[in-house]
């Protein structure tokens, strides 16, 4: 079954990694998670005249944005770690499972405060490390 996009959850952990809070960021409308991996040009004279390549090595990012709430505690997690430079536990959940988990670093943050409209929010997380795929 196709997973809609009103069921993915961007989740933070707001508790300890010894015991974790899972909360959803507030206000979430919309959820990018985007994994990439750079390539490595092993070409070599007997390749025929044609590149070849190899898996280098891999990287993770997940925008979020939502209805800007300032006092929900997961958008607080997430400013609060951009501010003071601190990695962050989050989760991708999709239709109520948890799908993948790792840690990141919030690298960016966009208010838009509009005269007729409700403020919004973005962010940008980017993974450190390997991210977890849990299992269903």
């Amino acid at each position: 079954m196709a997973s809609k996009g009103v069921d993915i959850l961007i989740l933070v952990n707001t508790g300890t990694d010894e015991m974790p809070t899972w909360t959803p960021a507030g206000g979430q409308r919309g959820a990018t998670l985007s994994e990439s991996v750079e390539t490595i040009d092993v070409t070599h004279k007997a390749s025929g005249g044609y590149k070849e390549y190899e898996y280098g090595i891999g990287e993770w990012t997940i925008s979020c944005d939502g209805v800007y709430i300032p006092d929900d505690i997961a958008y607080k997690a997430l400013q609060d770690a951009l501010r003071q430079k601190k990695k962050i536990k989050v989760r991708w959940q999709e239709g109520g499972n948890d799908t993948f988990e790792g840690t990141a670093l919030v690298i960016s943050r966009d208010l838009e405060g509009p005269y007729d409209g409700e403020s919004t929010y973005s962010m940008e997380l980017q993974g450190t490390g390997a991210p977890t795929i849990l299992p269903e």
